[in-house]
């Protein structure tokens, strides 16, 4: 559990540092970024943990952890700015 809770870490920094290198116009504050993308792969690691039990690979719990690491980054996502402006019927 040690090492998935690690790898789920070093995973979440992967996924913080390739959002903010590529969505860097569309995120927050850096910092905001490299702390939600490791707590959210933290999470992920441990809900797949306990919805799966302790007889399974963990290769299927770094899966989890880089799933819900890499929703929860998504949900720091703003607009872009260019919106359809529809006008409005009279």
């Amino acid at each position: 559990m040690v090492w998935e809770a690690i790898g789920s870490v070093l995973l979440g920094l992967g996924l913080s540092w390739a959002a903010a290198h590529r969505l860097s116009h569309r995120l927050p504050a850096r910092r905001r970024v490299y702390v939600a993308g490791p707590l959210g792969a933290l999470f992920g690691a441990y809900l797949t943990h306990m919805a799966l039990g302790p007889g399974h690979h963990s290769l299927t719990t770094l899966i989890g952890a880089v799933t819900v690491g890499a929703v929860l980054l998504s949900l720091l996502l703003r607009p872009t700015g260019r919106r359809l402006h529809r006008p409005v019927p009279s």
